[in-house]
């Protein structure tokens, strides 16, 4: 963790550099996402200098203290239970703020809701999982945008994507990637008998402009008519795009808006996110064996939680976790499972982090 937080400070000082150097400060549209970049890292990399810089200082304590003049070794051990006070308090805030990994503190992030076995039922638990996410961000005065949706006939979804905006956004939501499993009586269901089916999660930190540069002749560009339930035109102009990236082959589409230029900025904004997990999934996989802290894989295979709902619980399987509010968790009271994750995950951290010298 010392060295990713080394890695922040030094790109954070490089994003200082660039807000005065005058041949960004000429592109406005790159000076927007330096800025938000350096916006996003500034929290973390002060605190960070200034416990480097403390760090310094008490060593420096430390020498005068061995050393043989009387009054220099006098004031440096008045010095001391000062500084060290004061690093004490910066290292546990940067234990926090360093829980759930390098990305933590992006303050946006893309989440995709697909529903997986089950048929009808699948899809309908993936729009209940939407209005809990959708709820959960109202309470938290996050922004939600639907980016890309594809709705069945019943009134479920195949397919949502989302983008988040907010504090804390990644840091929390980052848990529930995985598949969710729900157990309940379908209301097409006769015989009152209790059904299971799955939707699938993945939350994605969304990078910045900077960080994922594509340029047009990185993708191909494919436009259609949207169309809705039943294969009924949404409307007649080929409004929906599709972007086929070269080099991952990643496609991404977005019909949601009537303008297709609206629908390609938002596929770009998922394609860019999809590429940048793609990078980080693999820089993840390099170094798997010191990965120690994460609550769970955070695989999309992964079954993470069962809603039972003919017993109102909710089970959050990697830390063994039930609660019987199930009724108050899908109305967007997120935050009684999410605590206890982050905690857990703040536990591990503290742990993995080893001593503060």
């Amino acid at each position: 963790m010392r060295e990713l937080l080394d890695q922040k400070l030094d790109r954070f000082e490089e994003l200082e550099r660039q807000l005065v150097d005058p041949a960004v400060l000429s592109n406005s549209a790159l000076v927007a996402g330096v800025a938000r970049e350096h916006g996003s890292l500034a929290k973390l990399a002060t605190k960070y200098r200034r416990f480097k810089e403390l760090n310094s200082q008490i060593s420096d304590a430390l020498a005068m203290v061995a050393g043989q003049d009387t009054e220099m070794r006098e004031l440096a051990e008045a010095e001391l239970p000062e500084l060290k006070a004061e690093r004490e308090k910066f290292w546990n805030e940067l234990l926090d703020m360093t829980v759930g990994g390098e990305d933590a503190n992006r303050g946006r992030c893309v989440m995709e809701i697909r529903a997986g076995t089950g048929g009808d039922e699948a899809a309908l638990f993936a729009r209940d999982l939407y209005d809990m996410y959708k709820h959960y961000s109202e309470s938290k005065g996050w922004k939600m945008e639907v980016l890309d949706l594809h709705p069945t006939e019943l009134g479920g979804f195949k397919e949502v994507i989302l983008g988040v905006e907010g504090e804390g956004v990644y840091r929390e939501l980052q848990y529930e990637s995985g598949v969710h499993r729900v157990q309940r009586v379908p209301e097409t269901e006769a015989k009152g008998r209790v059904h299971t089916s799955t939707a699938t999660v993945a939350v994605m930190p969304e990078p910045e402009d900077v960080e994922v540069d594509i340029k047009p002749d990185d993708y191909r560009l494919d436009l259609f008519c949207a169309s809705g339930p039943g294969g009924q035109h949404v409307n007649k102009t080929a409004s929906a795009v599709r972007l086929t990236h070269h080099e991952t082959g990643i496609v991404v589409q977005c019909q949601d808006e009537k303008s297709q230029h609206k629908n390609k900025a938002k596929a770009l904004r998922v394609l860019k996110t999809r590429i940048y997990e793609q990078k980080r999934a693999e820089e993840h996989a390099k170094r798997a064996h010191d990965r120690k802290t994460q609550v769970g894989t955070g695989e999309r295979s992964e079954k993470i939680r069962t809603y039972n709902y003919p017993d109102n619980r909710v089970s959050h399987h990697s830390i063994n976790l039930s609660i019987k509010r199930l009724d108050q968790i899908m109305a967007g009271h997120l935050e009684l499972l999410l605590e206890p994750l982050i905690e857990e995950d703040r536990q591990q951290q503290r742990s993995s982090m080893g001593t503060i010298d």
